[in-house]
């Protein structure tokens, strides 16, 4: 079935996304993962979704913590603290604090482990999907993700730009492993007292640059997360206000929107998500599009690896997304999360077994309003909306004739 007079009508649809993340940010209160706000925001979309002819429609609760995302840090920071003041005295303690702070940093921030979860408040977050049932048999199925919850600020961020936020966690991971170089050097007995004094001393400039890292974010204030990502939420859910507007009905595709919470949590919404529902994903060919952050024009990409490089996404899912963006002259690149980039919520359905790819629309030296307050509905761009929708509506197309599956 063609959808040429829905992707010819692009614009439109980028205004009704416009229209609604505004809607969401200034009349639902702030989402943070795992709020009310959060829950309000599923409640409403799922109500847009039956509305657009979804005719299995569900809002679903999960249990989470997440304040253990940006939680280790205190924990981290703190060994690093312990390890200084070990140096002095117990270099083989020193260390134990170093390896066991950075290992903390790699499991819960680098692959999303749930190691220290149990330590933090236990909060319930909210998952919230709609399907659209063919006019005959299922034979395949076409998911399209986003996250509603937004970010905490990063107050460094914020008022430093994102070089100045990089500038200081290199800094403090450069302290870190100084600081290990050092003990390791003096427990193996190659420095002299004099110098392994000196070499300690020399560690306390990271002292401050370590402190201040206890503040880099702000967990009583969320942003609008317009970009960040309702972008990335309402692609799918203008595919089913067009679908509807136009009066088109699959005969063996099913379409579905599924909007997982607290992403920002570390993938907490998509991993319940996924334990729940992976299952029953299995009886036919399904390929699920995350969408993260859909702001730069010049920067859309299909990620093939996730999760901070470590997860690998679907080649044919990716593959389908990026063909259909050179058959409509949508510029897009092939490319990754990197690491300390963090990752989509195609991360998790990747690690379900489920075929997915995450896109993306952000530049990696990240824009300003980036885990900031100025990521309003101001901060949009229409442009980039109208076009990763016209590609997607395009995958749907394809998918639909049969293709990749």
């Amino acid at each position: 079935m063609s959808l040429q007079s829905i992707i010819d009508n692009r614009e439109k649809y980028a205004q009704y996304m416009v229209d609604e993340i505004t809607h969401i940010c200034t009349k639902i209160p702030k989402r943070g993962p795992g709020s009310e706000g959060e829950k309000l925001s599923c409640e409403y979309m799922g109500e847009k979704m039956k509305e657009l002819g979804c005719d299995r429609v569900a809002v679903e609760a999960y249990k989470e913590n997440p304040g253990s995302f940006y939680g280790w840090i205190y924990i981290t920071i703190s060994c690093c603290f312990l390890a200084l003041a070990s140096y002095f005295f117990m270099p083989v303690l020193s260390i134990v604090f170093i390896i066991a702070g950075l290992l903390l940093c790699v499991l819960q921030f680098g692959l999303y482990k749930k190691t220290v979860d149990k330590l933090f408040k236990e909060e319930t977050g909210h998952n919230v999907h709609g399907f659209k049932k063919p006019t005959g048999e299922v034979k395949r199925r076409i998911i399209f993700n986003g996250h509603p919850d937004a970010a905490w600020e990063w107050p460094f961020k914020y008022m430093f730009t994102w070089l100045g936020f990089d500038i200081h966690m290199v800094v403090c991971f450069i302290g870190a492993f100084y600081t290990l170089g050092i003990a390791i050097a003096k427990l193996a007995g190659v420095l002299s007292d004099e110098l392994a004094k000196t070499l300690g001393l020399i560690a306390l400039v990271f002292v401050p640059f370590w402190f201040a890292f206890y503040f880099m974010w702000n967990s009583k204030k969320v942003v609008d997360g317009a970009n960040d990502n309702l972008s990335g939420c309402y692609i799918g859910m203008a595919i089913l206000k067009a679908l509807h507007d136009e009066g088109i009905e699959f005969e063996n595709t099913e379409v579905g929107v599924v909007l997982t919470g607290s992403e920002e949590a570390g993938l907490r919404g998509a991993m319940a998500w996924a334990e729940k529902h992976k299952d029953e994903l299995q009886d036919v060919p399904t390929f699920i599009y995350s969408y993260d952050g859909i702001a730069q024009s010049e920067y859309l990409m299909v990620n093939y690896r996730d999760l901070n490089s470590t997860v690998k996404a679907d080649k044919d899912v990716g593959d389908l997304f990026y063909e259909s963006c050179e058959e409509l002259g949508v510029p897009c690149k092939k490319g990754a999360v990197p690491p300390l980039g963090g990752a989509t919520d195609s991360a998790a359905f990747s690690q379900a077994g489920l075929r997915a790819v995450g896109m993306t629309a952000l530049n990696h030296a990240l824009p300003d309003f980036y885990h900031t307050r100025l990521d309003t509905p101001d901060a949009l761009n229409p442009k980039c909306l109208a076009d990763c929708f016209a590609a997607s509506v395009k995958a749907l197309e394809k998918f639909d004739k049969g293709a990749k599956q």
